[in-house]
């Protein structure tokens, strides 16, 4: 048996009072990160966009 303990509290999902936070104000940006993100995802640059794209398109613009 694996020694790791089974307790109840796995860490794993959100608390359940947490306040929503944008993806801009989590990176710190100015800029939309879901408007970008959306542009990305309705021009067909690619079939699939990374999480990471629009965050870093955003903080070079």
């Amino acid at each position: 048996m694996s020694s790791k303990g089974g307790g109840a509290k796995g860490g794993r999902g959100k608390p359940k009072s947490t306040k929503s936070l944008s993806r801009s104000s989590k990176a710190g940006l100015q800029f939309h990160v879901g408007r970008i993100a959306r542009y990305l995802k309705a021009g067909k640059y690619a079939d699939r966009v990374g999480a990471g794209a629009p965050v870093y398109l955003s903080a070079v613009f």
